[in-house]
């Protein structure tokens, strides 16, 4: 091999390098786990070979919404008002449900102003991967308690939280989600896997990243900082995700392996470390609700359904996506519209 060969970068099946991948410089406090986050979704896309045009990048307001800026600056983009994203995302793939949408939200901007939108995006099975950077503060307005802050957790100043908080895994699940997931920023050998499966998936598949704000919530006494996170952490399994166009490899002891293949063909290997299925629902939710009692931070694959239609099958929208239909063929016929009509008196 050359000296010029040797030098080149890698090229993935789209004849991109990962530093294609890459977006602005970022912003965020140093050591601020949202750009880990950033950086586990850059090898995600990167190693599943995803043509950035292809992909609409999405958020709402607040430290983390500023992350879609950070990766795939030749993506679409959109950043919308407060707690809104999840409506946009609904617009934008009934337009063009062609397109992969990835949504990166906040703890606030998802479990407070946001929580409706969120729970009918995800009761539809929209398909989206939905990241939350949770951080149980809100870290652009100086450190208030979030919704998902953990009853009992100290603020910066020494405030108690005395509101129990809303957990995003067991709401995403109740509401219909199709992938549930949760991860830590610092993880990257279990969140880019992760990410990839969540990209690869027909439905709704929510990410909760727990990402330590280090600033104002990464003191003694709160419960999302970066030490407490580490050692409340449990695992549920270990992940590893296989493209397609890659051959399976993956090798485990017989029995102590699960492996689910999805709809996009790329296979999710769960190599089990607590004998958790994630395709029970109700293990699902009760592996949730038993770690939260015991103080644990439950990390892994929690819930996955191949079976539930999303959005765009289930609403009939066909091949062509309604953005690039012309006037003859939204407005329907007198007779169309009688049909139509008649349907629904069935």
């Amino acid at each position: 091999m050359t000296e010029a060969a040797r030098s080149e970068p890698d090229v993935n099946r789209v004849h991109m390098t990962k530093q294609d991948y890459e977006g602005s410089p970022s912003t965020m406090c140093k050591g601020c786990g949202h750009d880990a986050i950033t950086a586990s979704i850059i090898t995600a896309c990167y190693e599943s070979s995803i043509d950035p045009r292809r992909v609409i990048k999405l958020s709402g307001i607040g430290c983390s919404s500023k992350t879609t800026n950070y990766f795939m600056n030749q993506s679409f983009g959109f950043n919308s008002t407060h707690g809104r994203m999840a409506a946009l995302a609904t617009g934008a793939a009934m337009a063009n449900h062609t397109m992969i949408p990835i949504g990166v939200s906040g703890d606030g901007d998802t479990a407070s102003i946001g929580l409706g939108n969120f729970a009918h995006m995800v009761r539809r099975n929209l398909r989206i991967t939905y990241i939350v950077e949770n951080n149980g503060v809100y870290g652009l307005t100086k450190g208030q308690f979030s919704a998902t802050a953990d009853k009992g957790s100290k603020a910066k100043k020494g405030w108690v939280n005395p509101w129990p908080a809303i957990d995003l895994a067991t709401l995403a699940i109740t509401m219909g989600a199709t992938f549930v997931a949760r991860s830590f920023s610092g993880d990257r050998k279990q969140l880019a896997p992760l990410i990839q499966a969540a990209l690869n998936h027909n439905g709704t598949a929510v990410l909760d990243v727990l990402s330590p704000c280090v600033t104002f919530n990464n003191h003694e006494g709160s419960t999302k900082s970066l030490k407490n996170i580490r050692d409340a952490k449990d695992d549920l399994n270990e992940i590893g995700f296989i493209p397609e166009f890659e051959q399976i490899t993956a090798d485990y002891k017989e029995g102590s392996d699960l492996r689910v293949r999805m709809h996009d063909g790329g296979t999710v290997t769960l190599h089990k470390l607590k004998d958790h299925d994630p395709t029970d629902r109700d293990q699902a939710l009760n592996v949730v609700e038993q770690g939260a009692r015991a103080g644990k931070f439950v990390t892994g694959l929690i819930y996955l359904d191949e079976q539930n239609e999303d959005f765009a099958a289930r609403e009939l929208l066909g091949k062509t996506p309604l953005a690039y239909l012309g006037e003859p063929d939204l407005r329907p016929s007198a007779e169309a519209l009688a049909r139509i009509n008649q349907s629904f008196m069935k």
